[in-house]
């Protein structure tokens, strides 16, 4: 039996985590924090930071689609395999500030043969909803722990 198969999910689902943030060096310069990680769940939060501004002085929406593209990443990779984006789209309903701190929580609405499909809420620090996003995943060869 492989390691990845004595484990817990929860386990699994840590594991994975940790060994993708290794080079997730986007979120890692960005500051990202992962907050929590479950089997099809994922946490991450970010603070915008003056470099994270547009030219309306509000955090750029491509922050905004990264932080909640990487709890959407974290949310489908728990299952130890290899697991991409093939499709998202966003809708932004509020706009973020310098300071604040926006947290991504991501879920699995459907998962079945290679495909799933996740919801991300993007939220500032006071809860207030800041965008919505909907990811599609496609699992390719590949596992991030041994078999």
């Amino acid at each position: 039996m492989s390691t990845a198969t004595k484990l817990s999910p929860q386990a699994l689902a840590e594991a994975c985590a940790d060994a993708m943030w290794t080079g997730d060096f986007a979120a890692q310069r960005l500051g990202m924090v992962r907050d929590h990680v479950a089997p099809g769940e994922a946490v991450l939060s970010m603070t915008i930071t003056e470099a994270m501004l547009n030219g309306h002085d509000l955090a750029h929406g491509g922050y905004v689609f990264t932080l909640a593209d990487t709890a959407f990443a974290y949310a489908c990779n728990g299952y130890n395999q290899r697991t991409v984006g093939h499709q998202a789209s966003i809708t932004y309903v509020a706009p973020g500030h310098l300071g604040d701190r926006l947290t991504a929580t991501a879920r699995e609405i459907h998962r079945a043969g290679r495909g799933g499909i996740y919801d991300i809420t993007v939220t500032n620090q006071r809860g207030e909803r800041i965008a919505e996003f909907r990811g599609h995943s496609r699992t390719v060869k590949g596992t991030h722990l041994p078999e």
